[in-house]
């Protein structure tokens, strides 16, 4: 039998990867949790099917956004994690801020809602592009670093701060997403929404028994005072324990 010409074998070798990267990246992280102390492979990384999830829900909080005023949409950014809506950006008034952590609270599925809305004039594209220099520069430090898994958080910055969502295999891995963040030029503070994973050993002190941190002057509340009581009928045990909010001030390095 004659040999397929050069572009045809190309071809097929482009569709052979495509269809192993799926599989490789499993593999890679059933290699990560045997060699990270034990973690089930399950919850060790979002399958696609709760990625898939997640993107509905934030589909259907900006949507609800867009239908109440679009410029409300265009404000706000909205990140969902395992169902939990973390809502940052800017709006020009308190009852913008309000409406749009009520639509949140109201799409089916949201577990929890933590509002980081600013409230108060928009800075511009410059500081737009700033906030994107700084998160494009934490991703791919995060990507660099190889005890990070980068895939399980996502960033966002709004006027020099940093919120993160996600989950950490440990608190050691927390601790240097956290360090990243905060050694980035311009950064002023590090907003953590990040839960730690079962299998990590219990410490003496945890986020979610501290008293929460004071919010520094002209920031938003932190979300456990901010957001909705959790809606009633929802059985999910993980709603009961509040995501623990950690807020690092930073000095900005020059």
């Amino acid at each position: 039998m004659s040999r397929p010409p050069l572009a045809a074998a190309a071809v097929v070798a482009v569709l052979v990867a495509a269809a192993a990267a799926p599989l490789s990246g499993c593999l890679l992280a059933v290699g990560a949790g045997a060699a990270g102390g034990g973690y089930a492979v399950a919850a060790q990384e979002r399958s696609l099917t709760d990625t898939a999830r997640d993107a509905g829900l934030q589909a259907a909080i900006t949507a609800s956004w867009k239908k109440y005023n679009l410029k409300l949409n265009d404000d706000l950014d909205c990140t969902v994690y395992e169902g939990r809506a973390l809502l940052t950006g800017t709006v020009t008034s308190d009852d913008w801020r309000a409406e749009a952590v009520k639509r949140a609270w109201q799409v089916d599925g949201i577990k929890e809602v933590y509002d980081e809305i600013q409230v108060g004039p928009d800075e511009g594209f410059v500081q737009d592009m700033g906030d994107t220099t700084i998160t494009s520069k934490l991703k791919t430090q995060l990507i660099a670093d190889g005890d990070v898994r980068e895939i399980n958080y996502s960033i966002t910055t709004v006027k020099g701060v940093v919120y993160v969502i996600g989950t950490a295999r440990s608190k050691q891995e927390l601790d240097r997403v956290v360090d990243h963040a905060r050694n980035i030029g311009n950064v002023k503070r590090v907003v953590s929404y990040v839960r730690i994973r079962s299998g990590e050993p219990a410490k003496p002190e945890t986020a979610s028994s501290a008293p929460p941190p004071a919010p520094a002057t002209g920031s938003a509340p932190p979300a456990s005072a901010a957001a909705a009581p959790t809606p009633p009928g929802t059985s999910d045990d993980s709603v009961s324990t509040p995501t623990p909010r950690q807020e690092i001030d930073v000095q900005p390095l020059k």
